[in-house]
């Protein structure tokens, strides 16, 4: 027996209807169902024209749109703030409640907070579920019933939950139920062209990037062929070794529970190490949620709150360093090559994030939080937790960070991780012709090694902004304030 007549699932950031918690939890209980989704202006408005990931999602809409229409039911598509259409559609279709699945950023928590108290006063409910993690904030907790801040004994819990409640991999049915969706054909209008929501096309398209249920899939079928060999090749830029899938599971057009059952089986099956470490990365991207649930200030601040006495660099100088990073203008070629690896395509290797946070704060003396707001602007994949985990990692001012005297030597990151400079000669053609030895380093090529391949280094490539060995000297003394205030405490 159903609990509602009409119910609404609004459509947030899991564009997909197969195995989709909100979306089957509506069909379940209710008699009559309409789908939604909202080109939400709070977020869009704020952004710049040419928006790789506003075509992304629009793709995807797309998709979802006829998929859902294939079912027997119907999108309906604004393009307004997301905090008044919802409760004025919900009015307007005259729905019992409201289902989604629930978004663990602070501002998407302050937005739906919004939304439940004006459903509330309507005598509607807003339903949140559990969709894009495995595991929810307060699930996996210490002994002590404490959250973790250590990555380890996190995943050890985890993984032992998992393994005894195995039940919760089981793809949320759908497809059983869809003679209960609506199609409300005064509210369908065409999903809105890209001009229509104020935004240009970019290159998505040129740069390989297939959206939606089909492209997720199609980069998933193509990352299971070669997932056993993930473990060896996941460090290497110019190898296609990892999954893709980031942007796929930032908005949900792949099932995380498809994922980790994926692995779990190859795990089993196959005894696959890199099975194993995919899983393990799967977990990491839990186990940022969770930190940010639980320490919201560390949007803002470092999660070890000693760490925002460090002084960074400031003034014109350092504006143009922070400029020179960004432009991929350092004169440290693996740096620069992926600095045009995101700019070019909104996308940057997982290897080359940490040794690019790493370049720009300790080796530039560069607040962590100004490269973490500009991979906000340029990732196709941004996640404001991962993302923010993943600079403060670098920072070592996060849970589990790496300590504050390791720092990443980008000549050696070069020479270990693109040996055959294949990387960099990808996106640094004008080095091309430099051997394997010197285009990890240029300035240390003799002038005659340079003029035969047409290199003039301050013409055709820059300088080294700044001496290694100096700058990490410099970095051991900023951080000295973390040491001094650190000796005292209790061991």
């Amino acid at each position: 027996m159903t609990a509602f007549r009409k119910t609404l699932v609004w459509f947030r950031r899991d564009l997909r209807c197969f195995d989709h918690a909100a979306l089957h939890r509506a069909l379940t209980c209710s008699e009559q169902i309409y789908c939604a989704f909202i080109f939400d202006r709070a977020i869009l408005d704020e952004l710049p024209r040419a928006e790789r990931r506003v075509e992304f999602i629009r793709s995807s809409v797309c998709e979802l749109e006829d998929a859902l229409h294939a079912m027997g039911g119907a999108l309906i598509v604004q393009h307004a703030h997301a905090e008044e259409a919802i409760p004025e559609l919900a009015r307007r279709l005259g729905v019992d409640a409201v289902f989604a699945n629930r978004d663990y950023e602070p501002a998407a928590r302050r937005r739906d907070q919004h939304v439940a108290h004006i459903l509330e006063q309507e005598r509607r409910a807003l339903h949140l579920l559990k969709d894009q993690v495995i595991f929810e904030c307060d699930e996996i907790l210490s002994q002590s019933a404490k959250p973790f801040s250590v990555f380890t004994p996190y995943k050890k819990a985890w993984l032992a939950r998992l393994y005894c409640e195995t039940d919760i991999l089981k793809p949320h049915q759908v497809e059983q139920y869809s003679t209960r969706l609506a199609t409300p054909a005064e509210y369908v209008r065409h999903v809105p062209h890209l001009k229509e929501l104020g935004f240009a096309p970019t290159n998505l398209a040129s740069i390989g990037l297939p959206t939606g249920m089909r492209g997720g899939q199609t980069l998933f079928d193509e990352f299971a062929l070669q997932m056993q060999d993930y473990d060896r090749h996941r460090d290497f830029p110019a190898l296609r070794g990892t999954s893709l899938l980031s942007v796929h599971l930032r908005f949900g057009t792949v099932s995380i529970r498809g994922l980790v059952r994926h692995a779990m089986q190859a795990m089993h099956e196959d005894a696959s190490r890199g099975a194993e470490t995919w899983l393990s990365e799967l977990i990491w991207r839990d186990f940022y949620f969770m930190i940010l649930h639980h320490h919201p200030r560390v949007e803002t601040q470092a999660f070890k709150p000693e760490y925002d006495a460090i002084v960074w660099e400031q003034g014109p100088d350092a504006n143009a360093l922070f400029q020179a990073w960004c432009e991929g203008k350092t004169g440290y070629p693996l740096i620069d090559a992926a600095m045009a690896q995101i700019n070019r395509t909104g996308y940057m290797h997982n290897r080359l994030r940490m040794v690019t946070a790493s370049f720009l704060v300790k080796d530039l003396g560069i607040d962590w939080r100004r490269g973490e707001r500009y991979f906000a602007e340029k990732l196709n994949d941004y996640d404001l937790s991962a993302n923010n985990g993943g600079w403060q990692w670098a920072a070592s001012s996060g849970c589990d960070a790496q300590p504050y005297f390791r720092i990443f030597n980008p000549v050696t990151q070069s020479e270990k991780f693109d040996a055959e400079g294949r990387f960099i000669r990808h996106y640094l053609p004008q080095l091309a012709g430099l051997s394997n030895r010197h285009i990890h380093a240029p300035w240390r090529a003799s002038p005659d090694e340079l003029s035969a391949v047409g290199v003039v280094l301050g013409e055709h490539y820059p300088l080294p902004i700044v001496q290694h060995e100096e700058a990490r000297q410099r970095t051991l003394q900023r951080y000295a304030v973390v040491k001094k205030s650190t000796s005292g405490l209790p061991k």
